[in-house]
């Protein structure tokens, strides 16, 4: 089993290359931690790219909340603070659901490689900049996501199964 410390934070490690898949997300559509796993060649990686998510550094501005898991349920939905907040973004990008926390993942999937591009992806770019220096800056960045609460030292992924908060204080 992969220790968490295995995703620091670097240009050549998982996370970095799990931060650039997550900014190539087109507006509107989401993908699955399965779906990124095996766009990185390990088609059995999902909890990896789960790890990597739950362990992003705070203000790091890319849409994590077009990750779902394979059955369209918002699994990650705790890291926003509650579900309702990642369900929010997601309708408000118009992706439609099939009940109150499962995206249609039948109309929505986006599979990283599949050669559709992302209508936002200038403006992940900066994030992805943080973590590849080949990419560079093109204006400073905007604190704008949104803190776990410093109280509580686990995050839910999805119904019982649960993450350290690596932000967690004290």
């Amino acid at each position: 089993m992969n220790d968490q410390s295995d995703n620091e934070i670097r240009p050549d490690g998982l996370a970095a290359k799990v931060f650039a898949i997550v900014g190539q997300i087109p507006r509107g559509r989401v993908t699955t931690y399965g779906d990124i796993a095996r766009a990185l060649g390990d088609p059995r990686g999902a909890r990896q790219v789960g790890w990597a998510i739950a362990g992003s550094p705070a203000g790091l501005d890319l849409p994590f909340h077009r990750v779902v898991n394979r059955e369209g349920f918002l699994s990650g939905g705790w890291a926003f603070g509650h579900p309702e907040i990642m369900k929010e973004r997601l309708l408000a990008e118009g992706v439609p659901f099939i009940d109150e926390f499962t995206v249609d993942i039948k109309r929505c999937r986006w599979v990283p490689g599949d050669g559709s591009s992302a209508a936002d992806e200038v403006d992940d770019l900066e994030q992805i900049s943080l973590f590849d220096p080949s990419v560079e800056k093109s204006r400073p960045l905007e604190d704008s996501a949104i803190p776990l609460d410093d109280d509580e030292s686990f995050v839910e992924l999805a119904p019982g199964e649960k993450v350290r908060n690596r932000r967690t204080r004290g």
